[in-house]
């Protein structure tokens, strides 16, 4: 609430431009080296690890966190950019409010 319509335009970009690209990329990273370790450890000749099962259900978990971190990220961004709106809308509705003229004052 206290930074600038500038500041907020600027973190909103930063979000867009830097946080969301880079960590859908850090995801997509993860994602393929998770898989790469699922596949070493998984059942050759009818026999695998437990660790194989066990870093899929963890990586599952993991890309459902990542998927609720850019939903977020999606909604801070667009949460910064209308926030100026609403505040002078609501200042704007609150002023009409205010100077509105009293049936007393047609007397």
């Amino acid at each position: 609430m206290a930074s600038s319509p500038a500041q907020k335009r600027a973190a909103a970009k930063a979000i867009e431009d830097h946080i969301e690209p880079d960590t859908k990329k850090a995801g997509d990273w993860a994602d393929t080296e998770t898989n790469a370790a699922v596949k070493a450890f998984a059942p050759k000749d009818g026999d695998g690890w437990v660790t194989s099962g066990a870093l899929k259900k963890a990586h599952d978990t993991w890309d459902g966190q990542v998927q609720n971190l850019m939903s977020r990220l999606a909604s801070e961004k667009a949460a910064l950019r209308s926030t100026n709106t609403v505040l002078q809308n609501t200042d704007l509705g609150v002023g009409t409010d205010v100077r509105r003229i009293s049936p007393i004052e047609g007397y």
